[in-house]
């Protein structure tokens, strides 16, 4: 049986539920649908920002520019942060990269990155080297590690004034080779675990792989006695791991360094930033600064 509502009676009370809960459905709908896209949006527009600042440098460098950046970025729909280093990815592509480029056209590497895997390094040197043009690291911030095997294969490295590069000497698992071989040499044999004499063996392979690689590097650069000497000292653990090797540090060491970083490298970086944190501990004006006595301030703060 149908019971028709009377013109301009109230709603059964499951009529009203019905449309209470279908509001609720779009509501939710919609809010999935804001937080779901918003992030594609705004990707697209920073990978859209990012092609414009790379054709700016290109177009100033006559070059073809790679970047090589790794940040914690933030992926997914809830941000989940994502530690990013020197991988076998990283150097598919950059080989990749440097393969489609002409022979006779230059390359500009901006290098952001805290190292990585001494194969994946390895092998994006050798690519660096073997380009017939000229290779330039553009270095914003710090290159370290194997950013810096990197920066030594390129023919020319330009380093913001306050940017790093720093030592090469091999780590295995959270243990510096060097130190492995330290602990080797202070003990007796038969005080040590055998997968310790293990781990020492390989850790002294390792430092003698990467001291070799650095100085062939480095030999037709500066003498052999010079590249061996340099090899050794960044490569043989004389240092802790995120020691700052500043500009003038570099040309003590011999390493030829320019401090003439294009201003739109920092332009780009700006658009890699790392995620938010809560509120910035960073805050800064970027206005001249009134003279002392000069009129006030016109916004009255």
């Amino acid at each position: 049986m149908i019971v028709a509502r009377a013109a301009g009676g109230p709603l059964p009370a499951d009529s009203v539920t019905a449309v209470d809960a279908s509001w609720g459905l779009v509501v939710v709908i919609a809010i999935l649908g804001v937080f779901g896209v918003l992030p594609l949006v705004r990707q697209r527009a920073l990978l859209a920002a990012r092609e414009r600042r790379l054709r700016a440098l290109q177009r100033r460098r006559g070059s073809v520019v790679i970047t090589l950046i790794h940040r914690q970025e933030q992926i997914g729909l809830l941000g989940v942060p994502l530690v990013r280093f020197i991988d076998i990815d990283d150097s598919e592509a950059v080989l990749r990269a440097i393969r489609q480029t002409d022979d006779d056209t230059p390359i500009d590497i901006v290098l952001h990155t805290p190292g990585g895997l001494v194969l994946a390094a390895e092998q994006i040197a050798h690519a660096i080297r073997s380009h017939p043009a000229r290779v330039a690291v553009l270095v914003p911030h710090y290159a370290m590690s194997g950013g810096t095997l990197l920066a030594l294969a390129a023919d020319e490295i330009v380093m913001d004034p306050q940017a790093v590069l720093g030592p090469v000497d091999p780590q295995l698992g959270d243990m510096p080779a060097a130190s492995i071989l330290r602990v080797v040499a202070a003990k007796d044999t038969e005080h040590i675990d055998d997968r310790f004499l293990v781990l020492a063996d390989v850790a002294e392979k390792a430092q003698r792989q990467v001291r070799g690689f650095v100085t062939d590097l480095l030999d037709d650069r500066m003498s052999p006695e010079e590249a061996g000497k340099l090899a050794d000292l960044l490569a043989g653990g004389y240092f802790t791991h995120d020691f700052p090797i500043t500009v003038s540090r570099a040309r003590d060491l011999g390493v030829a360094v320019s401090d003439d970083l294009p201003p739109e490298v920092h332009e780009l970086m700006a658009l890699f930033p790392q995620p938010s944190r809560g509120r910035p501990t960073v805050t800064y004006l970027p206005l001249p600064v009134p003279l002392p006595g000069g009129p006030p301030d016109p916004t009255g703060t």
